[in-house]
């Protein structure tokens, strides 16, 4: 087999695989959905060859791993739906925020990275993947110019007194921030800007690892 027939028989396998994950979280798959979250994982194999934008190397690996982790994620915030603005802090080669992009286009999504590197992948993802409403920042989210949004994420922040200091100046008025919740930490001391906090929790398909959010609620203005 060569280069090319290998690189399609891969794209297959990731086309099947991102859609039985979406089956699985009861996500009807959409067929230009499916194909550009598979173009995803062929741009961010291809680019990861060259430098290091993620631990995952295989695209199989970088799609139960990493893409389906992100979209299993969105069924944790049934509140993406109605909203039209989300930020993800810290985003690194864009998860969970491309994803999320591809899955509810109504968004316009705001992509923070203090690396170079990676903020050159999510403008080439932008354009290669057509996601004309994903808007990298290059910056610490604590030294950009904040865009306040209905939702904020962070997979991968400080503290998580720290990390929602952080996130709360970037969203608005009764928005939402989600934080991951790790085994075993106790609930956060809040900020006086957070309303409500509740846990709530996602298992990732295949993998069928089971992951916690901790969501805030801002109050209103």
């Amino acid at each position: 087999m060569n280069d090319g027939d290998s690189r399609v028989a891969t794209e297959v396998a990731v086309f099947s695989l991102v859609e039985r994950g979406l089956s699985d979280l009861g996500i009807p798959p959409q067929p230009e959905q499916v194909q550009q979250l598979t173009r995803l994982v062929s741009l961010l194999s291809l680019w990861a060859s060259r430098i290091n934008l993620t631990g995952h190397r295989d695209a199989l690996e970088m799609t139960s791993r990493l893409l389906l982790d992100a979209v299993a994620l969105t069924t944790a915030l049934p509140e993406l739906a109605s909203r039209s603005s989300l930020a993800d802090l810290g985003s690194g080669a864009g998860f969970p925020g491309l994803p999320i992009a591809i899955l509810y286009p109504q968004l316009e999504v705001y992509l923070v990275d203090s690396r170079r590197k990676r903020n050159h992948f999510q403008r080439e993802a932008r354009r290669k993947v057509g996601l004309p409403h994903v808007h990298p920042i290059l910056g610490r989210s604590d030294e950009v110019d904040a865009t306040r949004c209905d939702v904020v994420v962070a997979q991968a922040m400080t503290r998580p007194e720290q990390a929602f200091e952080l996130m709360i100046p970037w969203a608005k008025p009764g928005g939402l921030v989600a934080l991951p919740a790790s085994e075993g930490t106790e609930v956060p001391r809040l900020p006086a800007e957070v309303e409500a906090l509740e846990e709530r929790a996602y298992t990732v398909p295949e993998s069928r690892t089971r992951r916690k959010l901790w969501v805030a609620r801002l109050r209103p203005a």
